[in-house]
């Protein structure tokens, strides 16, 4: 007797975006759970969540709920992308031609950050509403792709 087929594997890109969910499990913001992973050869280099710098107390309630129209700057948590590019400068690990791999699309401040380390590919699930990120982006050369339930910018030369 034949057993039932399994389940089809999942692409490299939504496996990624899976531990990318996971992660964002981890973040204690109030407001929105953001999980990033970092991929490089084929292997996770980084991860990293939103939420306050180690050693700060996380928030007993949201900044910005508190003061309506202001914008991150009164938060007082690190952003995923932020934090699992900070893990790879803490260990000495290059980022250079990696993908990033996060649950919602990066805004302009760690958008410059990833251009800056010459990330090769972007890959989210969800849209933030930042127009400037956009365009920075396409001034570098990256180019939006739908995927299945997620999106992907990537430079000339990506994957």
């Amino acid at each position: 007797m034949a057993s039932p087929d399994p389940e089809p594997r999942p692409g490299w890109d939504e496996y990624y975006l899976a531990l990318a969910d996971m992660t964002a499990r981890r973040s204690p913001c109030l407001s929105r759970q953001v999980g990033c992973v970092i991929v490089s050869g084929g292997r996770i280099i980084a991860t990293g969540y939103n939420g306050p710098p180690s050693g700060i107390p996380h928030c007993g309630e949201c900044a910005r709920k508190r003061a309506p129209g202001a914008g991150w700057e009164v938060c007082r948590a690190i952003h995923a992308e932020q934090n699992a590019i900070l893990s790879c400068a803490r260990s000495g690990t290059a980022v250079r031609d990696a993908t990033l791999y996060c649950t919602c699309f990066p805004c302009s401040v760690c958008a410059r950050m990833i251009l800056n380390l010459d990330v090769r590919r972007i890959v989210f699930r969800a849209p933030y509403p930042d127009q400037l990120s956009r365009i920075l982006l396409a001034e570098r050369g990256f180019a939006l792709r739908g995927g299945d339930g997620f999106f992907a910018y990537g430079r000339e030369g990506g994957e």
